[in-house]
């Protein structure tokens, strides 16, 4: 398997000859449309200069003064009528051509070698050595007709260039390469921390640091991953208390149940006593299925897989069925139930809000002293917020941060009832959470508590409707 760093730095190497190949079949481009026709339009007004030149101003005979034309880094091919060639200057690489161009130059046409034939399809054909790579031009001396074949030296004249460019072209891929290695180790270096970082999250070490200082997307993804690391740190330290906190509320009432049974088992206890212990082997047994529910009340929820079935009902007729089964607790307290409960049909989950009303309601009433009032409002704009209103005891500003926390009981040292798990406020945010609704409180100590709730309607056609019976 290539690491990032291999993979990063073949990329870049694949660039430079990508992009070299590219520059190079531009360039190539460029010279077969513009300076291939150019470059020959400039051979061949050297090559007339030096027939004028000789005709008109030259004291010297023909081979002397080609002769003197090719030591000025010329290759020059001369033929004349019978046939005869004579070269000056460097040879050919190859002589050959047609002897009908011979003749055609003979003639007093002239010959566009560089232009009208095929020298390969890249700017190298410039430099091929070749006869029919030339421009062929008719001359007269002493009464004699020759055709005479001019091309530039290009390897004395361009043969320092030629190794100076491939220098400089090797010495421009190395640096490049060296670069390339070098600064891609930088690049991926972090990203290795980075990695070496998650390999130590996936062990549960949460004490890492890294460099965020950074203003790229890397020192934003080290920042984003340094968030990560802390919520997942908090999340750790949240399912190790909530597995403490299951343990301690289930170890209590076992211990109950086990030293109680105990003692009516050796049977040195009265009739009495034996009905009392049974009575509270009973309510704990109640409590623990009652904490089993909860928590997997708790585990669907989270999972919000399946759970919530949407029906269409009256929410105000659920309301008033709830405070029908909590009659004796708010009965027994003497308690004021004032009610504002217009006809209001939602469309929700009605066993889950069934549970939302029956614990906010349970709570009211737990927390509101003997002859107290709890005031129960339905309203419907745009969504539906029920609230309910107690004279109660009332929360301090910190237990209303922690009132959601999983198994938080609140202040026991103002006489609150020790009963409960703890869990019934969390299921009700979470059960809210999942029904696409909020829920706010409250609170002053000894004026009560305010409980504000808002649901969707969740109107729509295609909803069924639960029979109210």
């Amino acid at each position: 398997m290539k690491s990032l760093y291999v993979r990063v730095v073949l990329t870049f190497v694949a660039i430079v000859l990508i992009s070299g190949t590219l520059g190079f079949l531009l360039a190539n481009e460029y010279y077969q449309r513009n300076l291939r026709a150019y470059n020959e339009q400039k051979i061949m007004s050297i090559g007339q200069q030096m027939i004028d030149l000789y005709e008109h101003k030259s004291s010297l005979d023909l081979p002397a003064f080609m002769t003197h034309v090719a030591n000025l880094n010329f290759q020059l091919y001369l033929v004349d009528e019978n046939g005869a060639a004579s070269q000056f200057g460097a040879p050919f690489r190859d002589q050959q051509i047609e002897p009908a161009i011979i003749q055609k130059v003979l003639a007093g046409e002239t010959y566009r070698g560089i232009t009208e034939e095929q020298h390969g399809l890249f700017v190298t054909g410039f430099f091929e050595n070749t006869l029919t790579n030339s421009i062929g031009l008719p001359l007269t001396a002493e009464g004699k007709k020759y055709a005479l074949f001019v091309r530039p030296n290009i390897e004395q004249q361009f043969g320092e260039v030629h190794i100076m460019f491939a220098l400089l072209l090797a010495a421009m891929f190395v640096l490049s390469l060296v670069l390339i290695l070098i600064f891609t180790r930088y690049l991926v270096k972090p990203i290795e921390k980075l990695s070496h970082a998650t390999k130590k999250l996936a062990e549960g070490e949460y004490d890492i640091h890294l460099d965020i200082s950074r203003r790229d997307e890397i020192g934003d993804l080290a920042m984003h991953f340094a968030r990560m690391t802390e919520s997942l740190k908090q999340l750790d330290e949240m399912r190790q208390e909530f597995v403490s906190n299951v343990s301690h509320e289930i170890q209590s009432p076992l211990t109950s149940i086990q030293g109680f049974s105990q003692a009516i088992r050796s049977g040195g206890v009265t009739n009495e006593q034996r009905e009392t212990y049974l009575t509270i082997i009973e309510e704990e047994s109640r409590r623990l299925s009652s904490l089993s529910k909860q928590l997997l009340t708790l585990a669907s929820l989270d999972k919000e897989t399946g759970l919530y079935e949407p029906t269409r009902f009256r929410l105000d007729e659920q309301i008033r069925q709830v405070l029908l089964v909590l009659e004796h607790q708010w009965q027994q307290k003497k308690l004021t139930m004032e009610l504002t409960l217009p006809e209001t049909f939602i469309v929700g989950d009605k066993q889950l809000l069934n549970q939302v009303w029956m614990n906010l309601i349970a709570n009211s009433i737990k927390f509101t002293p003997k002859a107290g009032s709890i005031y129960i409002m339905i309203q419907k704009d745009t969504r539906i917020v029920v609230t309910i209103r107690d004279t109660g005891i009332g929360m301090s500003e910190e237990e209303q941060e922690h009132v959601f926390d999983r198994f938080y009981k609140g202040d026991k040292s103002r006489n609150r009832e020790a009963t409960g798990s703890g869990l019934g406020l969390s299921i009700v945010q979470k059960i809210l959470q999942v029904a696409k609704g909020g829920i706010h409180i409250q609170s002053r100590i000894g004026e009560g508590t305010t409980v504000t709730v808002s649901l969707p309607t969740g109107e729509h056609p295609t909803t069924r409707t639960t029979n109210e019976s």
